[in-house]
């Protein structure tokens, strides 16, 4: 069993906000979550002010993607078509899980995304012995897990870290372990940087 994410950003764009919530929570997000092997599925939005507004993410094992019941869930029916016709954004992404640090029994109040693309042997060293270690001293950071891309795009490396809430960001462990000489010198290597702040909305049913 290879452990996955299935990491999917939104935008209603010309989708009435109601229509969409409708579609999302009654069709299409159930239908992944009733395939073998998604073992969870969560809504967040945005607190950042960023687009796209909303984050869909699923918990699985990777083979789940290859079997004919994900095959089944993703065949669009009239509605759906129409619903992401309109959407001013769909990205969906795939990632394999590289490492867990922390315990948590989400769901999370709120979720920082950091997906990056730079030397990877350098930003692995430097989660493992340096940044993730002082995250996790902060009361509140709960879990980080990072992730490899494996289809979709977008940068190559996600870590997907658990919190209480943003107030942690105005705390002094926070502040220093997003300020190192090593996190600069690592942070230079890095070509592509997409960091998002997502409040939790609802978990699939």
């Amino acid at each position: 069993m290879t452990d996955g994410l299935l990491y999917v950003l939104s935008e209603p764009g010309a989708v009435g906000e109601d229509e969409f919530h409708d579609w999302y929570d009654t069709e299409h997000a159930p239908a992944r979550v009733a395939v073998p092997g998604v073992r969870s599925g969560h809504r967040y939005r945005a607190l950042d002010g960023a687009t796209p507004t909303w984050l869909a993410s699923y918990e699985l094992d990777l083979a789940a993607l290859a079997s004919p019941e994900y095959a089944a869930a993703r065949r669009r029916s009239p509605r759906e078509q129409s619903v992401v016709d309109r959407l001013a954004t769909l990205d969906r992404r795939v990632y394999e899980l590289t490492a867990t640090c922390g315990e948590f029994t989400g769901p999370a109040p709120v979720i920082v995304s950091v997906a990056l693309t730079g030397d990877e042997p350098a930003l692995d060293e430097w989660y493992r012995e340096e940044h993730v270690p002082l995250l996790l001293r902060v009361p509140g950071w709960h879990r980080v897990r990072r992730y490899r891309l494996v289809a979709g795009a977008g940068p190559e490396l996600l870590a997907f870290h658990e919190i209480s809430g943003v107030e942690l960001f105005d705390e002094p462990g926070y502040r220093h372990a997003t300020s190192t000489p090593w996190r600069d010198r690592v942070l230079a290597t890095v070509t592509a940087r997409e960091r998002r702040v997502f409040g939790h909305h609802t978990t699939v049913r």
